[in-house]
């Protein structure tokens, strides 16, 4: 994401109420429109999905049947998601080819036939383009398997199509709309559709929560799977950097970037991980899953990132109790540990200098039908079609990063040392060995902001630790802890470095104990709820 968290004041990113006004939310009445709600398999998560596709319960082409006719109803006509950028034309072939394979008795993997979406700065060999959703990569055709993707395949996963996102992750603009590209427009939160569904991952944050595939993939900077999660009301899980291959997805940080899965379900992410990690000595995260894992444990909260927004500070202290009642043994965390007030614009500094280094190596590797060879020609083809390309903001942080040095240059080297150290070393290591704690937990973020296409993206307080386990590189889930006025939000598990089958088997812990995901219900403002359209109206009009 391109919105900086500074200590001092809510830049970047990218909080009391009774806990019966927390729960009224979820049963309040709704006026009555159109539902879109999903049926049959595509009402299931993805471990069920896979589980009926081994049993021969169901098949892989009718389950790609089943999500494409979904994705032309729900994304492309009726509420009109935009989510989906583009689908694999080989899809529905290669169910039927998967489908043979198991009636011959050739099991591929444990995602044998199962229907997955891509974020599309992520390569595959299939004839997809791999756009970040710019016009200059529209013709980006590689070849190329990611090895994320090379994973899922070999446990027998479809790649379905790919998925729509904020344009370059985020990372044109510090004036950008979450969730617009110049090829596939703006993307819609289903539960109201005027509402942000957060970048970049934006597409396959909607996409997983309006159930167009049985799980999609983002990529992370800082926030990128986890906003999109909480505010579309999945779960996403950002691993630690350097367990998922960086190698061909569109970068924008060395550092920092990481993708990670999307799904209904801890359980579902879990088997996702398995195959996109990378490693000799591979974890099995779904069999590392236990739903008593809570008992016990050591939980910080952090207090210091709850926010000011009375309703989710509620859910979060809800949320709290729930662990305890679970036996976790709660200890309170006040203090932000990173006080440095150069701390934010050091931060920036690492990721201007990271993205003009990364991009520079990737568009050099792309194919000849790539024109754009390095940032500086990107930018001369953006002036040339900025009627399409800067039509609604401009690409600032282009402009900011194309002169800058090497990634050998000492104040980049200072710049990265500093904020690591802070977020590591220093604070997120610091919190758990100081307080002893084995897990850290904090609301994933706020209910967010309108879509406004001519401010771009405008956020309340923006609850969350989300941006110290990016910047350090920690692992870190989000999972539906309830919601606000219809929004989703979402309860962040942070932990430390490798510590990623811990912090999905205490999110899975609170999962199986809450099941609090709230399924979308595509209304066109929040107006269309009865507890807020009759104050909007005023008393003499009711």
């Amino acid at each position: 994401m391109n919105k900086w968290i500074s200590v001092s004041a809510a830049a970047i990113l990218l909080a009391a109420c009774s806990p019966e006004k927390a729960g009224h939310t979820n049963t309040e009445s709704i006026v009555e429109s159109a539902s879109y709600a999903p049926t049959g398999w595509t009402n299931r998560s993805l471990p069920e999905i896979a589980a009926a596709l081994q049993s021969g319960e169901v098949s892989s082409e009718d389950m790609v049947k089943a999500y494409l006719e979904r994705i032309e109803n729900v994304d492309r006509s009726g509420p009109t998601l935009q989510s989906v950028l583009s689908v694999n034309p080989a899809a529905l072939d290669e169910a039927r080819a998967l489908d043979a394979k198991r009636a011959a008795g050739d099991i591929v993997g444990p995602l044998h036939g199962v229907p997955i979406l891509l974020k599309d700065n992520i390569e595959t060999k299939d004839q997809l383009a791999t756009t970040a959703g710019a016009l200059a990569l529209k013709d980006n055709i590689t070849g190329r398997d990611s090895p994320l993707v090379a994973g899922l395949r070999d446990a027998g996963a479809i790649i379905l199509g790919k998925a729509n996102l904020s344009q370059w992750a985020n990372f044109r603009s510090n004036d950008s709309m979450s969730g617009w590209t110049a090829l596939g427009g703006q993307v819609r939160n289903p539960h109201q559709l005027d509402r942000n569904p957060c970048g970049s991952s934006s597409g396959s944050g909607a996409a997983a929560a309006a159930s167009l595939a049985a799980g999609t993939v983002g990529t992370e900077t800082n926030g990128s799977v986890i906003c999109p999660s909480t505010v579309n009301g999945v779960v996403g899980f950002k691993p630690t950097v350097g367990l998922v291959s960086q190698q061909y997805i569109i970068p924008i940080s060395s550092s920092q970037d990481t993708a990670g899965p999307m799904t209904k379900t801890v359980k579902g992410a879990a088997m996702m991980m398995n195959a996109m990690a990378t490693g000799a000595a591979k974890t099995d995260y779904v069999a590392g899953l236990d739903a008593g894992s809570l008992a016990g444990t050591r939980v910080g909260v952090l207090r210091f990132a709850e926010g000011s927004n009375a309703d989710i500070v509620a859910l979060f202290n809800a949320a709290v109790a729930e662990l305890e009642t679970a036996g976790a043994i709660v200890v309170e965390i006040a203090d932000n540990p990173i006080t440095d007030d150069d701390f934010g614009k050091n931060s920036r500094q690492v990721l201007y200098h990271e993205f003009k280094a990364t991009l520079n190596d990737y568009l050099a590797s792309t194919p000849d039908t790539v024109k754009t060879r390095t940032l500086s020609q990107l930018i001369a083809f953006n002036l040339a079609n900025a009627d399409i390309e800067l039509a609604l903001y401009d690409q600032s942080i282009f402009d900011i990063s194309v002169p800058l040095p090497g990634l050998d240059d000492p104040a980049y080297l200072e710049a990265r040392d500093m904020v690591q150290t802070a977020t590591r070393a220093a604070g997120i290591d610091a919190m758990m060995a100081e307080h002893n704690v084995d897990i850290l937990v904090s609301p994933s973020g706020p209910v967010p902001g309108r879509i406004d296409a001519i401010n771009g993206d405008v956020w309340p307080s923006f609850p969350g630790a989300g941006w110290i386990a990016a910047i350090a590189g920690y692992p870190h889930v989000s999972v539906p802890m309830g919601t606000v006025h219809g929004m989703p939000i979402g309860f962040s598990f942070i932990g430390a470095k490798d510590q990623d089958a811990k912090v999905l088997s205490y999110g899975y812990a609170y999962e199986q104990r809450t099941n609090l995901r709230a399924e979308p219900q595509y209304l066109p403002t929040a107006e269309a709820r009865e507890e807020i359209s009759g104050p909007m109206k005023g008393y003499l009009r009711q």
